[in-house]
């Protein structure tokens, strides 16, 4: 069994999760943005279905991804030189929202839902939720959002519309966060996707005490510039 949260956001201990479903913590609370922000601040993070209850989770191990250390292979660098995409920051969240949104085959079913978005929407207009985008010719064809605090980037989703595009969103995150000193990206969940770009599983214990000392440091909460990662040199 898990609890059921009450009128505060007031979370149990993380090494209270279960172990299958791997994570599943507890059930009920908010998604107002003094809900998420505790959540966060504690590596919770919010992941429910439609006409489910608002389930929380904290997962063991965590995959995470250390900003000086993604890879890049030597397909992605080739396609970083050319610029394929313009690739612009805080520009266009609502519609990376709604990419990150979009039925996927072959479940075709989708966790961010209206609620969900409405939530991360707003976060975005107190500064604390950011996207990277990647356009071709003034059409967003694929992009990642997720949320800042002190000096952790917890990504929540990504898209991709054309080849390596979410790829590329992901390589100028990394790029723009290690310029600013950021301890790490959280990935929340393994893929061999993220694998590839250099995330690496971490034990929930250490990513607790790597939460404790990063996210009290680092700028207050602010939109980020359109073009705060448009003149990177990928040579």
């Amino acid at each position: 069994m898990i609890p059921w949260l009450g009128e505060e956001p007031a979370f149990p201990p993380v090494d209270c999760a279960l172990a299958e479903p791997n994570g599943l913590l507890a059930a009920g609370g908010e998604l107002s943005p003094e809900w998420l922000l505790a959540a966060y601040r504690r590596g919770i993070f919010p992941w429910f279905s439609a006409g489910e209850p608002i389930l929380w989770w904290s997962p063991d191990p965590r995959l995470v991804l250390l900003p000086h250390d993604v890879h890049i292979s030597h397909s992605l660098r080739k396609t970083l030189r050319r610029r394929r995409f313009d690739v612009r920051v805080d520009s266009a969240f609502a519609q990376v929202l709604r990419g990150c949104a979009a039925p996927r085959p072959p479940a075709n079913g989708t966790w961010i839902t209206p609620a969900m978005q409405a939530a991360y929407l707003r976060m975005h207009e107190l500064g604390h939720a950011h996207s990277v985008e990647c356009w071709r010719e003034d059409r967003l064809v694929g992009g990642l959002y997720g949320i800042a605090i002190g000096r952790v980037f917890f990504g929540e989703s990504m898209f991709s519309r054309e080849t390596d595009a979410s790829k590329v969103a992901l390589a100028h995150l990394a790029r723009l966060l290690a310029e600013r000193a950021y301890g790490m990206i959280d990935c929340q969940m393994t893929t061999s996707h993220l694998q590839s770009m250099g995330a690496c599983e971490m034990p929930r214990a250490a990513f607790s005490r790597a939460l404790a000392r990063w996210v009290d440091e680092g700028p207050p909460a602010q939109r980020w510039a359109a073009d705060a990662a448009s003149s990177f040199d990928w040579t």
